[in-house]
């Protein structure tokens, strides 16, 4: 069936106020590059941030008018995942566009090798002749890569909200940095400024998990948090026992059980409205410079989060709170207000920004241009993608799975057993209802099985 592609109006985008869209030309891409210019990047990554917490994707509660402005005047992706959900292995996966089951960053102490970097949207990029910022949380080991770019400010590790001696919160701390590369700009050559916040991760090993900047204070303070469905003792307990007794249920107390559970919730959305408010101020400056209509800004985060679902906090498993994330390309010159329902992966960033600039992509990345999608060449560039988790952590169980845009299938890598899940998307959008032990759906587990094995082979 042809899915039509739609525009948005000012308002919700699961309402009423739909309509379709004309078709782009390509005109809308060569906008930037007329009298060969070519564009410039901002590119903004969160850090375990819901493809759900944006008022233009539906949440009536948060506050996000810059963000949502940009996905008014851009490109929203609707269904938007990262195949590895953890810090380190899905940031390499949006500078490389390749699976973790390739770049091998597997934890937080690995780096990328030299020449998988030189296989990197920044580095491919300064290569190229741009201009390369980077500022914020690196998130991979080794040392940092103070050398690989023309201005930096990166951080190791996870950083703190408020650093020893700094009053200043994380996320504005960022922000007046980007501030500052851009006054400091000579606009010689095209930019791509990396911003990757620290917000709105969890503050760890910290009785106060979620520390927001206190201008955002009285934010949501006369607003009641709805109960979330699963986060029931009955979801709890169908659980296996593995997940029970994992980390995420460890940091589920303290964050998502009453009483903490409103307020832990009040406190993340503050912290994505301190980045939206560091959208606001950036978006202020690129068009202070007369530089907004000539750059792309491409907004994500590299993994999504629990907020309490099934008794848990945190990302790892591979269910959709974890796996599924935001996705906003601001285009220069673009007419149109589109949504993509097509599925679309953290490995395509990094090929989609190349793909813009005007590079050959490498034959060997493993993520797709997302632009012919946008030009409406194609309604879609997967119909089933792989996920993985190898991370050797205690309480954190290895996972590989599957997922098309009806089904998903994990199998959890357990010691001496494998446990399986099977998930009708379209019947239980909220993934309650294990299939896998069913007669009948035996055939389609053995098939998931069966792309597992395939996936796992190639992609190395």
């Amino acid at each position: 069936m042809k899915i039509a592609r739609r525009k948005f109006v000012q308002g919700t985008i699961f309402g009423a106020t739909l309509g379709i869209a004309g078709s782009l030309t390509n005109k809308y891409f060569s906008a930037a590059t007329e009298n060969n210019k070519r564009p410039n990047f901002v590119i903004l990554v969160t850090d375990d941030m819901r493809w759900d917490c944006l008022g233009v994707a539906g949440n009536r509660v948060i506050q996000t008018p810059n963000l949502d402005a940009l996905a008014y005047d851009g490109t929203l992706f609707l269904n938007h995942f990262v195949t590895t959900s953890i810090c380190p292995s899905s940031r390499a996966s949006i500078f490389t566009g390749d699976y973790a089951r390739r770049h091998k960053i597997w934890d937080f102490d690995t780096a990328l090798t030299p020449e998988q970097f030189r296989l990197s949207y920044p580095y491919l990029l300064r290569s190229a002749g741009y201009e390369t910022a980077f500022i914020g949380k690196w998130g991979l080991g080794g040392e940092l890569a103070v050398t690989e770019f023309d201005y930096w400010k990166g951080f190791e590790g996870q950083g703190y909200y408020f650093e020893p001696g700094q009053k200043i919160h994380s996320t504005q701390l960022l922000t007046n940095q980007a501030l500052d590369y851009f006054n400091q700009y000579s606009g010689t050559k095209p930019f791509c400024l990396s911003l990757s916040y620290k917000a709105p991760h969890a503050q760890d090993n910290s009785p106060e998990p979620f520390q927001i900047d206190p201008k955002f204070a009285n934010l949501y303070q006369d607003v009641t948090i709805a109960e979330i469905s699963t986060n029931t003792a009955a979801n709890f307990k169908n659980l296996p026992l593995f997940l029970q007794e994992s980390e995420g249920r460890i940091r589920w107390q303290g964050r998502f059980n009453q009483p903490e559970f409103e307020e832990s919730i009040k406190q993340y959305y503050r912290l994505i409205t301190g980045v939206d408010d560091s959208v606001r101020q950036i978006v202020e400056k690129l068009k202070q410079l007369n530089v907004y209509d000539q750059t792309y800004i491409i907004f994500t985060s590299d993994n999504g989060f629990f907020l309490g679902e099934r008794g848990l906090s945190d990302k790892w498993f591979g269910y959709e709170e974890s796996i599924r994330t935001p996705l906003i390309i601001r285009s220069p010159g673009n007419p149109y207000k589109q949504l993509i329902p097509a599925m679309t992966l953290n490995i395509d960033i990094a090929p989609t920004i190349l793909n813009l600039a005007g590079i050959d992509l490498s034959e060997s990345m493993q993520g797709k241009s997302l632009v012919p999608l946008i030009q409406e060449k194609t309604e879609s560039l997967r119909d089933i993608w792989f996920y993985e988790h190898l991370l050797n952590i205690p309480k954190i169980p290895k996972t590989e799975g599957i997922r098309t845009a009806d089904y998903k299938y994990l199998s959890y890598l357990i010691p001496n057993q494998n446990y399986e899940m099977l998930f009708n998307l379209k019947q239980d959008p909220l993934e309650e209802n294990n299939l896998a032990h069913l007669p009948q759906y035996q055939d389609k587990l053995q098939e998931f099985r069966q792309a597992v094995n395939q996936f796992s082979k190639s992609l190395v």
